[in-house]
């Protein structure tokens, strides 16, 4: 005969109200088995039902390893969470997408839902490497905006699940791309991304910078190459909070292009050397005014030395943290107006994906359940508020936002080596975000991406009067 009987599984620390159920003839009757579960090792082993003991898997969030992610992209349902700004945030019908590379292509394969379906054919090997098919897995910044998405209904690690993808495209021998490649021959040959073979540190002439200190100050190829004002605002913001500062005796390219193209063995060392480096000065806390840089920092460069981010042996803070609190502490005053109506851009790198990154080696079980559980990352803990702080603290000006912000911003594809491949999708996504700017009637758009501020200078068209700055320049021309 068939059993029919309802398992409740309770926890140990409810074991009491388990008894009295069960003791409760008329609750229980013959319908019903209660079983204890313990958290740790999930439902109990005398369940009444086999599903209950599936066969637990070893797990670790290794993107060096794509099988680790099956689970991740045959348990996507294609919802098109990854596409949509979620429905409790939807603004309307004119910017609701969250996806600058579906939205650009107009085909799913090129968002998330597609993606993890290709990924199971790399998978079991059915799909092979094509031009087109490198085009749909590299035509994409990494964002981020699936995977919160995502981890809003499933709980699926997409973003790892991408980045799994192009490890797996350089470990076959299909990648990089040629503009990639390109790009790593720059690095190779000239130490910066650009190609530059001035000085680095020509942005500290005229600046004062300690021999010994506390604080380094890690200033990135964007920030001393391109924008060597966003330094110089940097350091004129360190000195007006009284932080001395010291820079590294040779800084390297912080490998953000270089990862990101799945290109992890050459992205390892140079997180092992740039950490070994910091951590030689002596240095307590890493300033960074560079997003990319960032983020590398925060979790890339400890995913790839398998770490947590606590564990790197020092501190790592973007500026407009150390700013914002300077600001609440009233160390930094803003006394000079600035006339216009500016909005915050939340760039990905300073936002949704730079929750503290901690290893994970465990087991997956029933109903994909991990043991032991883990605090998931969901791009809520990040740069927001820091921002806005520093901007409510400028005289004179009219503080507004974007349609779509926090973990719902729209990334302009202008990092992660997107723009040096796909121009044409860098500039369709920045141009929608324009767009929207244009919709909320915003004059200045304020970031703290280097690369952002650059894209939207560029694509910007005269006639709106639309114009970006960096955070740190912000500050500066209001003190």
């Amino acid at each position: 005969m068939a059993d029919n009987r309802f398992d409740i599984s309770v926890s140990k620390k409810n074991m009491e109200l388990a008894a009295d159920v069960a003791k409760d003839k008329k609750l229980t009757g013959d319908r019903y088995k209660v079983s204890v579960v313990d958290p740790a090792y999930g439902p109990a082993k005398n369940s009444s039902h086999a599903r209950y003991d599936t066969p637990r898997t070893p797990l670790e969030f290794d993107i060096e390893n794509i099988n680790m992610f099956k689970y991740d992209m045959d348990h996507c349902i294609k919802c098109k969470g990854c596409y949509w700004v979620e429905h409790t945030y939807n603004p309307g019908v004119k910017f609701n997408t969250r996806c600058p590379a579906n939205l650009y292509n107009d085909f799913d394969a090129y968002g998330a839902m597609g993606k993890m379906r290709i990924g199971l054919r790399i998978i079991d090997g059915t799909l092979e490497w094509t031009p087109q098919l490198l085009n749909i897995i590299y035509a994409c910044p990494l964002c981020g905006a699936c995977d919160v998405a995502c981890k809003r209904n499933l709980d699926l690690e997409i973003n790892l699940s991408l980045e799994a993808m192009r490890v797996k495209a350089v470990q076959d021998g299909a990648a990089p791309l040629p503009a990639h490649k390109e790009a790593i021959d720059k690095i190779a040959a000239t130490g910066n991304i650009y190609g530059e073979k001035g000085d680095r540190k020509a942005w500290a002439k005229d600046v004062k910078v300690a021999d010994k200190a506390d604080v380094l100050y890690y200033v990135g190829d964007n920030t001393s190459y391109k924008n060597p004002q966003i330094a110089q605002a940097t350091a004129k913001i360190l000195e007006k909070i009284g932080v001395d500062f010291m820079l590294l005796a040779d800084e390297k390219n912080d490998a953000n292009v270089t990862f990101s193209i799945g290109m992890v063995d050459e992205a390892r060392k140079v997180a092992k050397e740039t950490v070994e480096a910091i951590k030689a000065t002596g240095a307590k806390t890493v300033v960074i005014s560079d997003a990319e840089a960032y983020r590398m920092f925060k979790v890339d460069y400890p995913k790839l030395l398998d770490i947590a981010t606590a564990d790197l042996g020092f501190e790592v803070k973007h500026i407009i943290e150390l700013a914002a609190a300077a600001i609440e502490e009233g160390k930094l005053v803003l006394t000079t107006p600035v006339d216009t109506r500016m909005a915050y851009h939340d760039a990905s790198s300073v936002s949704r994906l730079c929750d503290d990154w901690t290893p994970y080696k465990g087991e997956r079980g029933w109903m994909g359940m991990i043991y032991p559980g883990q605090r998931r990352r969901r791009g809520r803990e990040n740069l927001y508020a820091q921002a806005r702080t520093i901007m409510a603290a400028v005289p004179g000006a009219d503080n507004c936002e974007f349609i779509r912000i926090r973990e719902n911003a729209f990334d302009i594809c202008a990092g992660r080596g997107t723009d040096i491949a796909f121009p044409a999708l860098t500039e369709f996504a920045t141009k929608h975000r324009l767009d929207e700017a244009k919709e909320c009637g915003i004059e200045t758009i304020v970031s703290a991406d280097p690369q952002c501020r650059d894209a939207f200078n560029k694509y910007a068209d005269a006639k709106d009067g639309i114009e970006a700055i960096d955070i740190t320049e912000l500050i500066v021309k209001a003190l």
